[in-house]
């Protein structure tokens, strides 16, 4: 096999699938205790301002990339070239889905990778927190060759040829979109509230200098960096 399926992205979930069932947990202004019984301290609350807590501009997250990321792809199949600096995440587990990555692929550098198995756990370990049912978060775009740029620019003119996406340090996830783990449950959450309870993840990560983080209007989307 080409590329390394990392203990980092499959065994939080093995771990969550064995722990399945209602969590015991509380939760105070000041601290968190997640489905696994792990405390989270917060010392800041996401005020509920996007736009502003949200706004690292391209040239912070193209930064990043460029020291942490790969050298951009002219085409898809260079990944063989890099498949020891590359982790291919599987199409979809517990905690996620992808959807529609028609222009881009499923590749991540390994820091990024370990960033969003990170959102992705603390966001299910919040709703287990908060007593709100479960649900997956969509993966709008990862790792963007030469080649996905030139068609994608051609479709979106807000694309740019210089997309931080090239350098396998930045994913996109919807802040519109989320799969409910029980479609049949008559208890339903609202994207809105979802989309707090992702946006105070995000941010708890940002203020721990792990990730840039660009709220997408447009594209209903947080643009995230790993750094």
């Amino acid at each position: 096999m080409y590329f390394r399926w990392m203990l980092l992205v499959s065994l939080p979930f093995l771990i969550l699938c064995c722990g399945k069932g209602k969590a015991e947990t509380t939760e105070t202004a000041e601290t968190v205790k997640t489905a696994r019984g792990i405390p989270l301290e917060r010392k800041q609350r996401f005020s509920g301002n996007y736009n502003k807590e949200f706004n690292d501009l391209q040239d912070a997250h193209l930064s990043a990339a460029t020291a942490l990321g790969i050298s951009p792809m002219a085409l898809r199949n260079d990944t063989l070239k890099l498949k020891d600096e590359l982790v291919r995440l599987p199409d979809e587990l517990e905690l996620y889905k992808m959807y529609d990555l028609t222009h881009s692929i499923p590749f991540l550098v390994p820091s990024a990778a370990q960033l969003f198995v990170d959102i992705t756990r603390n966001f299910r370990d919040s709703l287990y927190s908060k007593d709100l049912p479960l649900y997956r978060l969509y993966l709008t775009s990862i790792l963007r060759t030469d080649e996905d740029l030139s068609i994608l620019t051609k479709r979106n003119i807000n694309a740019s040829e210089n997309s931080t996406h090239r350098y396998g340090t930045t994913f996109d996830i919807s802040w519109k979109r989320f799969d409910p783990v029980m479609p049949d449950s008559i208890r339903q959450v609202p994207p809105e509230r979802l989309k707090l309870v992702l946006a105070q993840v995000l941010f708890d990560l940002k203020n721990q200098q792990r990730c840039y983080v660009k709220h997408e209007r447009k594209q209903a989307c947080f643009h995230i960096t790993a750094r």
